[in-house]
């Protein structure tokens, strides 16, 4: 076997730099507008769309990475505004030097906070370059942060939203469960509680005692009204209540997951480390459930994570299972993955579901790659720095 001539230079790192970027605002139609409680109470109208940000990132030796955040409803162009401002940070700079960049980045537009929008551009970087790493390393994501599984629970959420007659809704269930999800979250939080539960009770005896199921109620009670309905569902065996109360009322959740059997989730709408963090002291959630491109991508959820972890807190990531398979697959206790297919239409790889759960892809990165159909649907582009 041939040994290197000097192995001491050959154990050196890379001295791989960052060489080009190109950001691009797509926007994802949905087939049917959707509607949850936010848009019974008057608070938002119909979604038709999702506004996600992509991040393609190359480094001078040809190493590619793929990142993404998302907006629903507004702020679409406003996160490819600011990552648009801020990328050229990144230019020349290692690619392995991870979180010294989301700092960098972070610091970059602290002047207009480092929470919500400003944190969720730096998520499509932050992304991929986590991407880069493990494309590099041929490991999976999972197997570069520390996978403790091959698969994870999951449970189907875009079936029954509140604008899908019941009958349908039921529907939905039957094909959910086909398809190998193990488990179906309905949404809550009308005007009128008696039609929730109707919805509720007849989602259980359609799927039977045990079979997994929970509820959201999209942050639209107020605390009197979330202790009727969290003691009105408490027979029904649910896996979780989600956002009984306002996102920030972590008091509120914490007098609710302390007072009911029914575990009690919330987190999905927290931007940043430090309004998890305050969550967790609070004991706001029996499950919680951060989003890693809302939280600012895979560094700041990987620390909410060992937070909660810390705390012995349940784990159900929000949305973009895509990515998510992956960071859920690392944590300690048993996690749930939200399954949504609304994101399958952008990448050409698609997840495999089996016996409730949700397989981790063991392709190199998140294993993704950018469908034929986003040129169609890609609003405003640049470019920042050159190919090599």
């Amino acid at each position: 076997m041939h040994s290197p001539a000097n192995p001491a230079q050959a154990a050196m790192p890379s001295n791989d730099k960052i060489a080009w970027i190109k950001l691009s605002s797509v926007r994802l139609p949905l087939a049917n507008p959707i509607s949850d409680a936010k848009v019974l109470t008057g608070r938002q109208k119909p979604m038709t769309e999702i506004a996600m940000l992509f991040a393609e990132i190359e480094t001078a030796d040809g190493h590619r990475g793929l990142g993404f955040s998302y907006s629903k409803r507004g702020g679409g162009p406003g996160q490819f505004a600011h990552a648009k401002e801020i990328a050229p940070v990144l230019i020349g700079e290692d690619p392995s030097d991870i979180a010294r960049l989301w700092d960098s980045l972070c610091w970059a537009g602290a002047s207009v906070g480092r929470s919500g929008l400003a944190v969720q551009a730096i998520g499509a970087f932050d992304v991929a370059l986590w991407d880069i790493k493990a494309r590099r390393a041929n490991l999976s994501l999972s197997k570069l942060l520390g996978a403790r599984r091959d698969s994870v629970r999951c449970y189907n959420t875009s079936g029954g939203f509140l604008h899908t007659p019941l009958g349908q809704v039921l529907k939905n269930i039957d094909i959910s469960r086909e398809k190998g999800i193990g488990g179906i979250k309905l949404k809550v939080g009308q005007p009128d509680s008696a039609l929730d539960v109707e919805r509720v009770s007849t989602a259980r005896r359609h799927l039977g005692d045990s079979f997994p199921l929970m509820v959201d109620a999209n942050q639209q009670w107020d605390r009197p009204t979330a202790q009727r309905m969290c003691r009105t569902f408490e027979p029904l065996d649910l896996i979780w209540i989600e956002e009984p109360l306002d996102c920030y009322d972590a008091e509120g959740h914490a007098a609710l997951a302390a007072s009911f059997d029914t575990p009690i989730a919330t987190g999905e709408m927290l931007t940043s480390v430090a309004e998890h963090r305050a969550f967790i002291r609070a004991r706001g959630a029996d499950f919680l459930m951060p989003d890693g491109p809302r939280v600012g991508g895979i560094t700041p959820f990987l620390k909410v994570a060992a937070l909660a972890e810390e705390a012995g807190i349940m784990l159900a990531p929000h949305f973009a299972m895509e990515l998510h398979v992956h960071l859920a697959a690392c944590y300690p206790t048993e996690p749930w993955v939200e399954h949504f297919e609304w994101l399958e239409p952008l990448f050409n790889e698609r997840l495999e579901t089996r016996a409730g759960r949700m397989l981790v892809p063991n392709r190199p990165g998140l294993g993704l790659s950018l469908s034929e159909r986003v040129p169609g649907w890609t609003v405003e582009q640049v470019e920042i720095g050159r190919r090599g």
